[in-house]
C-alpha cells in the first residue's frame, strides 16, 4: 500500500497536475479534498468531468463518477456482493476505495484519455423497441450506426497515418514543390504555344502529332499483348507436355495394375480415410476449436491489472492445494487388489498411439510424395523446354540414370516397409477390436457387480483417481528437480556474493572520502541551481515576450504575403484580358480575310446566321406539324376504331368455337357460317 501511494504522489507532483503534495499532505487530505482530487484526475482523461464538486449535489458526483468508470472498464476489487459497499465509499470518499481507484488511473492515463474519446462516438444509444417500430427513427438510427461505422474506418486510418511515420510538413513542402513545377510547366507550354503560333500550318502539325502520339501509345499496348500472348502460349505448352506426361504415366500405371492390388490398395486407403475422418481429423478439430474458444474468451475479458492477477494466482495456488489433498486422500484409501482392467486399458492406448503416430507418419508420406510428384513435373516441364527438346545428353544422362536406379532400390525398400507397416496397422487394428470388445464386456460385468454391492460409478472413479495419482507424480517429480535446481542456484549465489563481498571490500574504503566529497558537492550543486533558477525565470520571462512580438510579425507577413499573392494574379488576369483584347482588334482590323474569320465577332455573327436559319426552319416544320394535326388525329381514330372492331369479332370467334354443343361455325369467302 505504501509503494501505491508513493507512486500516486509521484504521478500527481508532475505535470499536468502539479499538486506539489508528500506522503504525509496526502494522507491527511479530508474526504472532499480527496474526491476532488480524483475529479481533477478524472477530467484529464475527460475534460467534461472537469466540475468543482462543491457545488454538485453528492448523488450526481457520484452518479457522473460511476458512469466515467463504467465507461473505462474499471473493475473494483471483490467480489459482486462487495460493490455496494464499493459505491458507498466512493460517495464518501473512503481511502480504501479512492486511493486503488487513482493508482489505476495514474497507470494508464494515455490509454484511458484514448478509451474516453472513443467513448463519445462508440458507445451506442439504446433505443427502446416501441419507438423503433415508427420508420423515421428506425432510418435515423440506422444513420446513427453507419455514421459510427464510418468513425471507426476514419479513426482507423487516421492511427495507421500517424503510425506510419508521415509528416505534414513534408507533406505541405512536397505540394508547394509540385505547385512550382506545375507553374513552371504551365509557362513552357505557354512559350512553346507562342512559337508555334508563328510558324505557317501549326494546327495541322498539332494534330498530326497528337496522332503520332495516339499510334505509337498504341503500338506499345499492341506489343505488351503481343508478349502476354506468348506467356500465355508458353504456359499452355508446359501444361500440354505436363499433362502428356501424365497420362503417359498413367496409362503405364493401368497396364501394370492387376485388379486384385487395385482393390487391395483402394480398400487401404478407404480405411485410412475412414480413420482420419472418423477418429483423428474430428480430435484435432475440437482441440482447435477449445482453443479457438479460449482465446476468444481471453480477448472478450478487460485487461487485468496487478491484483487480480494476484487474485487469480492465489485461486490457483488453493486449487492445487485441493488437488494435492484429494490425491493424499485417495492414496489413503486405495485397495491394494490388482485391477485385471489395468492391463487391457495400457494395450489399448498403446495402440491408439501406434495408430496415430503411423496414420500421421502416412499422412506425412503422402505429402512428400506429392512434393516429390509436383516437383519431377516442374523439372521435367523443364527438362523438356519450350521447344520440346531433350536437354540431357551423354554423361549427364548415365548419371541421372545411376541416380534413378539408387532411388528406385530405397523406393523398393520403403514400399516392403510400409506393407510391413500396414500389416502390422491390420493386425493391431484387430487387437484393438477384440480388446475393446473385452472392455465393453468386462466394463458391462463391472458395472453389474458395482451395482449389486451398492457402489456405482467405482471403477470410474477409481479411474480417474490414478490419471491424477500419475499427474501427482509427474508434479512432484518436477518440483524435485526444480528444488535442486533451486538449492543449486542459491549455492552458487552464495559464493559469488561472498566473492563480490571480498572484492569490493577495498572499493567500500575508497569510497567512504567520496561519500563525504559528495555530501560537500550536493550542497554547493543547490546553491548553484537556485541561482540558475531565478536567472532561467528572468530569462524564460524576456523569451515569452520576444516570442509574441516574434509571432505578431509573422502573422503581419502573412497577411502582406497573401495580399501580394492576390495582386500578383489580379494583374496577371488584367494582362491576360489585355491581351485577348489586343488579339481580338489585330483579327478584326487584318485586311486578311482568314485572319478576319478568326475574331470573335466573325465567329458570333456565324452562330447567330446558323441559329436564325435553324430558327426558320423549325418554325416551318412547326406550321406543317400544325396544319397536319387534325386529319391525322382523325386518321389515328379511324385505326382505333377499326382495331376494337377486329378486337370484338375475334372475341365472338373464339365465344362461337367455345360452344361446340350448339354447332360450329365456318368461315367462307370472309362471311361466318354456323352449321347446326
Amino acid at each position: 500500500m505504501s509503494e501505491q501511494i508513493k507512486f500516486i504522489v509521484e504521478q500527481l507532483n508532475k505535470e499536468p497536475f502539479k499538486k506539489n503534495l508528500n506522503l504525509i499532505t496526502f494522507d491527511s487530505m479530508e474526504p472532499m479534498q480527496l474526491l476532488q482530487t480524483l475529479n481533477d484526475v478524472l477530467a484529464e482523461i475527460d475534460p467534461k468531468q472537469a466540475v468543482d464538486i462543491r457545488e454538485e449535489m453528492p448523488e450526481q458526483t457520484a452518479r457522473r463518477m460511476f458512469a466515467l468508470l463504467a465507461t473505462l472498464k474499471y473493475r473494483p476489487p471483490g467480489t459482486s456482493a462487495e460493490a455496494s459497499s464499493f459505491r458507498q465509499g466512493l460517495v464518501t470518499g473512503s481511502k480504501p476505495v479512492v486511493h486503488p481507484v487513482l493508482h489505476w488511473l495514474l497507470t494508464r492515463i494515455t490509454e484511458l484519455k484514448k478509451r474516453a474519446y472513443l467513448a463519445q462516438f462508440l458507445m451506442k444509444l439504446e433505443v427502446p423497441a416501441e419507438f423503433m417500430q415508427d420508420d423515421v427513427v428506425a432510418d435515423t438510427f440506422h444513420q446513427y450506426e453507419e455514421l459510427v461505422e464510418g468513425f471507426k474506418t476514419y479513426h482507423k486510418e487516421c492511427e495507421q497515418l500517424r503510425s506510419s511515420g508521415f509528416s505534414t510538413a513534408e507533406i505541405r513542402r512536397d505540394i508547394g514543390v509540385m505547385e512550382e513545377e506545375k507553374d513552371q510547366l504551365i509557362k513552357r507550354v505557354e512559350r512553346l504555344k507562342k512559337r508555334v503560333e508563328s510558324v505557317s500550318n501549326h494546327g495541322r502539325m498539332l494534330e498530326l502529332v497528337s496522332q503520332l502520339r495516339i499510334e505509337k501509345e498504341r503500338e506499345e499496348s499492341l506489343a505488351h499483348q503481343k508478349q502476354e500472348q506468348k506467356n500465355q502460349l508458353f504456359q499452355a505448352e508446359q501444361r500440354l507436355q505436363r499433362c502428356q506426361l501424365q497420362l503417359k504415366e498413367l496409362r503405364q500405371a493401368a497396364a501394370d495394375a492387376k485388379p486384385e492390388s487395385l482393390m487391395k490398395r483402394l480398400e487401404e486407403e478407404i480405411k485410412f480415410n475412414t480413420y482420419m475422418v472418423s477418429d483423428k481429423l474430428p480430435k484435432e478439430l475440437e482441440g482447435r476449436r477449445r482453443v479457438v474458444q479460449y482465446l476468444q474468451r481471453v480477448v472478450l475479458e478487460p485487461a487485468m491489472g496487478q491484483d487480480e492477477l494476484e487474485e487469480l494466482e492465489d485461486k490457483i495456488r488453493d486449487v492445487n492445494v485441493q488437488i494435492n489433498q484429494l490425491i493424499e486422500r485417495r492414496m489413503m484409501r486405495n485397495d491394494p487388489m490388482d485391477d485385471k482392467l489395468s492391463l487391457f486399458r495400457q494395450q489399448a492406448s498403446i495402440i491408439s498411439r501406434k495408430k496415430e503416430a503411423k496414420a500421421e507418419e502416412l499422412q506425412e508420406a503422402r505429402d512428400e510424395l506429392a512434393a516429390v510428384e509436383r516437383e519431377l513435373a516442374q523439372k521435367s516441364s523443364r527438362q523438356l523446354g519450350p521447344g520440346g527438346s531433350e536437354g540431357m545428353r551423354g554423361d549427364e544422362f548415365k548419371r541421372f540414370v545411376g541416380k534413378l536406379r539408387s532411388k528406385s532400390s530405397v523406393f523398393k525398400r520403403k514400399r516392403q516397409e510400409l506393407a510391413e507397416l500396414r500389416a502390422e496397422f491390420g493386425v493391431l487394428q484387430r487387437t484393438e477390436e477384440i480388446l475393446r470388445q473385452r472392455q465393453r464386456a468386462v466394463l458391462q460385468q463391472l458395472q453389474s457387480v458395482e451395482a449389486q454391492k451398492g457402489v456405482s460409478g467405482y471403477s470410474d472413479t477409481q479411474e480417474e483417481l490414478e490419471r491424477v495419482s500419475s499427474i501427482k507424480s509427474e508434479l512432484d517429480e518436477m518440483k524435485g528437480r526444480t528444488l535442486d535446481d533451486m538449492s543449486e542456484m542459491v549455492r552458487k549465489l552464495n559464493s559469488v556474493i561472498m566473492e563480490k563481498k571480498t572484492a569490493l571490500a577495498p572499493l567500500i574504503k575508497e569510497l567512504r572520502p567520496l561519500r563525504q566529497q559528495c555530501q560537500e558537492l550536493t550542497q554547493e550543486y543547490e546553491v548553484k541551481k537556485a541561482q540558475y533558477d531565478s536567472c532561467a525565470a528572468g530569462l524564460e520571462s524576456s523569451w515569452s515576450k520576444l516570442e509574441q512580438e516574434v509571432k505578431a510579425l509573422q502573422e503581419e507577413m502573412t497577411q502582406e504575403e497573401s495580399r501580394y499573392h492576390h495582386i500578383n494574379c489580379t494583374r496577371e488576369i488584367v494582362e491576360m484580358q489585355i491581351q485577348r483584347a489586343a488579339d481580338e482588334m489585330k483579327f478584326y482590323v487584318s485586311p486578311d480575310p482568314q485572319e478576319r474569320k478568326k475574331a470573335l465577332r466573325e465567329q458570333y455573327m456565324k452562330n447567330i446566321a446558323e441559329q436564325e436559319s435553324l430558327g426558320k426552319k423549325l418554325r416551318e416544320t412547326q406550321k406543317a406539324v400544325r396544319e397536319s394535326h387534325a386529319p391525322n388525329m382523325k386518321q389515328v381514330k379511324v385505326w382505333r376504331d377499326l382495331e376494337q372492331l377486329m378486337e370484338c369479332k375475334r372475341e365472338c370467334f373464339l365465344r362461337a368455337q367455345s360452344q361446340a354443343s350448339v354447332g360450329q361455325v365456318f368461315q367462307e369467302g370472309g362471311e361466318d357460317r354456323l352449321v347446326l
